[in-house]
């Protein structure tokens, strides 16, 4: 079983954007949301695509997920099977502790900044940097699937 680990925080100041080592745009939308925790999901970026299960666990922290690459052109279509989508540009930073992305929200989800680390264990110690403001990861309302289906500037 794949598992993720992952802690999400809202960004207070732009001091990150000195981290960056490369970014990309992502499209993505959601073509299950199950009642049981399961959500399906289809991803683009430029040059490739993948297909997502993520399944909820005991711990808001960690989720079982399965990715699969698919062409770009599946995805293409797939995306266009749902109006439950986000797009965004991810942002990989050069930074210690884990693999830490930001993600600069778009659309409907405009001026929404998130960080996410993701780690090795669900107990490792982790030094926040001063950029990263309330921890989300537990705010389902905060999550990619919840933001396609009730925006940021719907709130």
């Amino acid at each position: 079983m794949a598992l993720e680990i992952e802690r999400r925080f809202l960004v207070n100041s732009e001091l990150w954007k000195a981290l960056v080592r490369r970014s990309e745009p992502l499209d993505q939308g959601y073509i299950s949301q199950g009642a049981e925790g399961v959500t399906v999901r289809v991803r683009r970026a430029a040059e490739r695509a993948w297909l997502t299960l993520k399944a909820r666990t005991a711990s808001a922290a960690v989720r079982q997920e399965f990715e699969y690459p698919i062409p770009v052109a599946d995805a293409e279509a797939l995306l266009a099977l749902t109006p439950r989508r986000i797009e965004k540009t991810r942002h990989h930073l050069s930074l210690s502790g884990g693999t830490w992305v930001v993600d600069e929200f778009h659309g409907a989800n405009a001026d929404l900044v998130i960080a996410e680390v993701e780690l090795e264990q669900a107990d490792s110690a982790l030094e926040l940097p001063a950029w990263c403001g309330e921890e989300i990861t537990s705010r389902g309302d905060l999550s990619n699937a919840a933001l396609a289906e009730q925006p940021w500037t719907q709130r």
